[in-house]
């Protein structure tokens, strides 16, 4: 770890939960160097946004101290724009982030943006940009306070590629602390050079030097030995059981050695490792497609933005069953907006034909009723109620026990995903809309997903940025809005 004195964050003894009785985090030690570059990695539900909130202050442990350099400024890039920013001007927005009326503020503005690859008036409205911009704009808002500690919750969903490269670059040269939380494994490896590994299972953080695949590859490799340890001591101790079963029936001293029989037991049972039960990946799973037989969209004309200014292209594109249609071009030309007014219906280009169930997968999750429970939110989508398919459904997608009774609003983004493909297998669609469906989800996850939307028999139209994940699924079509513009 280095000398004591360039730590910058160090985290003693913490303890935390939202429920007392099952703390996410269990006395939880680790430390970070000044300058580093560290990968915050776990299952999803594992505590890497609760580490995040108890670095910013925004929730206290119940037990033990967190320690920061003293006089160390931090700063987060959210994943999501808050709702109360929607309304405000990029300046506006930008002069929330210091205390006092910064009288460089504008010149502060273009060098944060230009960290990002964004150029905008900044007279424009939040609510205007595309959700890939506003997570620009969210990651430019904490570079701008140039902080000691940088803070970045999966910055580079709904980034295209540019958009990523573009990141990656910045936080190669960084001069700071940077810890990160992300999916991405790709870019992760570019400039992470140690990874905090959260444990779902015994709430404890795990340090590991070295760059992000060879961590990936320890990890498993440690599972994989601990699970041979155990084995062992497994068949050691069923071996000496048979023996003291054996034994106790004897008299004199065949009876002393099974009770020195029971104290090895005793002691090989204690010696268990821990195995760290390594991330749950779920299982294949089909989405059923409702039956249709004419074409379910109709394309004649799209809006696409050029400059910060709209207007209409002529398109022809009829999609049916099985056929699916892949969305491409740069951020902000009009993707997400495209495939929000297809699957409200406003859109007097774009059509779906009535009577066809939409699947739609939005990269917000706005789609979802966050008030509802797990359980309320699948009962919702099933044209029959059944409970035992239902929590069948769920449990495939890890939606087990207490997450179903749970407002969707507490559950993790990467839960909140999970959740939409559990809604699409009850609802069995006939129209797939998805919006960059790989953010949020646990890496583990994206084959089977890419698996089961290749093999689905719907029609389905995708926008994605995550070209290992477009790789997996056969596209009929591909459109790319950039030309049209």
């Amino acid at each position: 770890m280095g000398d004591h004195g360039n730590v910058i964050i160090r985290f003693e003894r913490v303890t935390f939960g939202y429920d007392k009785d099952e703390p996410i985090l269990n006395e939880v030690d680790f430390s970070v160097r000044e300058d580093a570059k560290i990968t915050v990695m776990g299952q999803n539900g594992a505590g890497k946004s609760t580490i995040f909130k108890l670095l910013t202050g925004a929730l206290k442990p119940d037990k033990g101290n967190i320690h920061l350099k003293q006089g160390a400024t931090i700063a987060i890039a959210t994943q999501v724009m808050p709702r109360e920013c929607m309304d405000m001007t990029v300046s506006d927005f930008f002069a929330r982030a210091f205390p006092d009326k910064m009288y460089d503020l504008d010149r502060r503005i273009k060098d944060a943006l230009d960290a990002v690859n964004l150029t905008t008036p900044y007279d424009k409205i939040i609510k205007e940009f595309s959700g890939g911009q506003q997570a620009r704009l969210l990651l430019a808002y904490a570079l701008i306070q140039e902080p000691d500690i940088l803070l970045l919750d999966e910055p580079t969903n709904n980034l295209d590629t540019a958009g990523i490269e573009h990141l990656t670059g910045f936080l190669m040269v960084y001069p700071k602390t940077v810890l990160v939380i992300s999916h991405d494994a790709d870019f992760l490896n570019a400039f992470t050079e140690g990874v905090l590994h959260l444990d779902v299972y015994t709430g404890k953080v795990d340090r590991y030097e070295g760059n992000y695949f060879n961590v990936v590859e320890e990890i498993a490799a440690r599972v994989e030995r601990d699970r041979a340890k155990n084995a062992q001591l497994l068949k050691e101790i069923q071996d000496r059981k048979d023996k003291i079963n054996f034994f106790s029936h004897k008299g004199g001293k065949m009876r002393a050695l099974a009770a020195k029989l029971r104290e090895q037991v005793a002691e090989a049972e204690a010696n268990m490792v821990d195995v760290k039960r390594d991330d749950c990946t779920i299982r294949d799973f089909t989405i059923p497609a409702q039956s249709f037989v004419e074409p379910m969209v109709v394309m004649t004309s799209i809006k696409v933005i050029k400059d910060h200014e709209p207007h209409r292209a002529d398109v022809s594109i009829k999609l049916r069953k099985q056929q699916k249609l892949l969305i491409g071009g740069p951020n902000g030309i009009g993707k997400s907006t495209l495939l929000r007014t297809l699957a409200q219906g406003t859109d007097p280009g774009a059509t779906v034909t009535p009577g066809v169930r939409v699947g739609y997968y939005r990269q917000d999750f706005s789609g979802l009723n966050f008030d509802q429970s797990a359980y309320e939110s699948l009962a919702d989508v099933m044209e029959v109620p059944d409970n035992e398919r239902l929590r069948e459904v769920a449990a495939h997608f890890l939606l087990t026990g207490d997450l179903l009774k749970n407002p969707i609003h507490s559950l993790s983004e990467g839960q909140k995903g999970l959740l939409c493909f559990a809604r699409f297998v009850l609802q069995q669609p006939g129209l797939l809309i998805l919006d960059e469906p790989t953010n949020h989800i646990n890496f583990r996850h994206l084959p089977v997903i890419a698996r089961a939307l290749d093999a689905f028999t719907g029609a389905m139209i995708v926008v994605s940025h995550a070209p290992d994940f477009v790789s997996q699924i056969s596209f009929t079509e591909t459109l790319d809005l950039g030309t049209l513009a």
